[in-house]
């Protein structure tokens, strides 16, 4: 197959989307498809792009596969106006050579959103060449964004949802990556011949459970008995973070508990004022793609913040690391979304900005090594079961051929 990739951040060293879009090409590729990428220079989650690429020209990188990178500006304080503002220069950007491709040829247009912003010119390049057009729902990004309060009108948002299940149903195929999801595509009345499920995945034999301890312990000065509760991705607005900072200014006079923070993102800043003064919290970069199985094996227990007016609307990729890593989660959810089916058995649940209860629940697993042991190991047989790469991506290239 001759498959054409349209997205934004592609990078298979960075985490989240990025990495599952650079993935999913190079995966393809090993398989004998011929891909192209149309892409950005990588700026996530810093929000600034990084060296040595540039915001400011085309750019191209070839190897098994071919990637164009178009100019795109990069808010220093992303709002809900510059968001916009920031996904619209991308997609002005990529649209001429994105139609280009068209003399190409490619059997299958795969679109990857966020950002919905490409998606009419991934679909007008599809049916100027007869290949198929396929959308591919990494986050409802037009819901979250006016349930999180970054936009805000009712108009506004009547009409845009109303164009965005319009263009989506014109589409061959929409997969998104959780069943909760696939029932909102069904929602904005895509057909149930035209939904697939195409989940994120984990590697797991580069994410495993280590037989010692992280070399981080000793590299950021943690002791053997201390707990250690990680967060690592990207900070922004729809995680909740502000709860484990609060969650850590209580506990910070009982040594036992370190928090570690790995990563960047638009709510950096506030965050890091919020968290002034408080003693038991770290904060690191996000760390390199060959060191992310130490980083993971770090956590005694792995958080996983959410707003209550985002479950469902995402499903965070971070999520299958933690899993396969063998190490239990508190996920902040609400009863019968998709993160709260999940963790149930791999960890504990608590309400969303619910303090006093995630308190309770990182205490509860702090003393309970047995606990930790059992959720853990259902954990790591959860993402061995359900979220095995090459299951996931060979059906995901079945369901192209049988377009």
């Amino acid at each position: 197959m001759r498959i054409l990739l349209y997205g934004i951040n592609y990078s298979p060293e960075l985490v989240g989307i990025g990495k599952y879009s650079g993935e999913i090409a190079a995966w393809l590729a090993a398989q004998g498809d011929e891909v192209r990428v149309i892409t950005s220079p990588p700026y996530y989650p810093a929000w600034r792009v990084q060296a040595p690429y540039s915001g400011a020209r085309y750019q191209r990188d070839t190897g098994a596969v071919t990637v164009l990178r178009c100019p795109l500006w990069v808010p220093a304080k992303p709002s809900g106006l510059t968001r916009i503002l920031h996904l619209l220069s991308f997609a002005l950007s990529s649209f001429v050579p994105v139609l280009w491709q068209a003399t190409w040829r490619p059997d299958v247009v795969l679109v990857i959103e966020p950002p919905f912003f490409c998606a009419p010119a991934a679909w007008l390049t599809a049916r100027l060449c007869g290949a198929k057009a396929c959308l591919h729902v990494q986050d409802f990004e037009v819901d979250a964004a006016f349930d999180l309060g970054l936009l805000k009108s009712d108009w506004l948002r009547k009409f845009v949802l109303a164009a965005e299940s319009w263009l989506m149903r014109r589409f061959d195929k929409v997969f998104t990556i959780s069943p909760r999801m696939l029932d909102k595509l069904l929602q904005k009345q895509v057909s149930t011949q035209r939904c697939g499920l195409f989940p994120n995945w984990v590697d797991a034999e580069t994410i495993y459970p280590l037989a010692g301890p992280s070399h981080f312990r000793a590299r950021w000065h943690i002791t053997e008995n201390q707990i250690v509760c990680l967060y690592s991705g990207n900070i922004g607005a729809k995680q909740g973070l502000e709860n484990i900072i609060e969650a850590a200014k209580r506990l910070q006079e009982n040594r036992r508990f370190v928090f570690i923070i790995c990563g960047h993102g638009a709510f950096y800043t506030q965050l890091r004022a919020l968290a002034k003064d408080i003693k038991n919290i770290q904060w690191h970069e996000l760390q390199p793609v060959e060191q992310l199985n130490d980083l993971l094996n770090l956590a005694d227990i792995h958080l996983l913040p959410q707003r209550a007016n985002a479950a469902d609307l995402v499903m965070p990729s971070k999520l299958t690391g933690m899993l396969a890593s063998g190490k239990p989660v508190i996920a902040t959810a609400l009863p019968g979304t998709q993160v709260a089916e999940v963790v149930e058995n791999t960890g504990l649940v608590v309400p969303p900005d619910n303090v006093e209860m995630l308190l309770a629940a990182i205490k509860r697993l702090a003393d309970d090594s047995a606990l930790r042991r059992r959720l853990g190991q259902n954990a790591r047989q959860y993402a061995l079961h359900y979220l095995h790469k090459e299951k996931i991506l060979s059906d995901f290239r079945q369901a192209l051929n049988s377009l």
